[in-house]
């Protein structure tokens, strides 16, 4: 459990890398709730490459995780990743127009199951995500 002093220091304080928009290196990822998804578009230059023309897999597996830890922040429920899976289907190319999706398959509990998806402009899915993110819930015995 956590105690109400830990939960007020998980406040956005708009740094985070993926979404925070006052973090001068970060992603600033703008996601929106549609249709019960945590969507953002986005282009990743090439100060996010691996190889030439090519987003570095551990952005990919950070925006990945952002649309799905992110949502829950969003929707009220402070959560931290327990269990994190990538699938890479192809190359995301830098410099082109990118869509990314989270949402919420199950709950048991404290535990919500999520995917994610990266899709391309011609609709192609570059990398999939799938975790079990753990709820953060104050402790009421204080």
């Amino acid at each position: 459990m956590t105690t109400d002093e830990e939960l007020r220091k998980m406040e956005d304080t708009g740094n985070c890398f993926a979404c925070g928009q006052n973090n001068p290196i970060g992603l600033k990822l703008n996601f929106q709730i549609l249709s019960n998804q945590y969507i953002a578009k986005t282009v990743l230059d090439e100060n996010y490459q691996s190889y030439g023309g090519v987003v570095h897999g551990g952005i990919i597996t950070t925006i990945l995780d952002e649309a799905m830890g992110g949502y829950l922040f969003r929707t009220g429920e402070p959560a931290f990743t327990g269990k994190l899976e990538v699938r890479f289907r192809k190359p995301t190319p830098t410099g082109t127009p990118i869509t990314v999706r989270g949402w919420v398959v199950s709950r048991k509990r404290n535990v919500v199951e999520m995917k994610s998806e990266i899709t391309l402009e011609d609709g192609s899915v570059s990398a999939q995500g799938s975790a079990k993110m753990v709820i953060v819930k104050p402790d009421i015995t204080e």
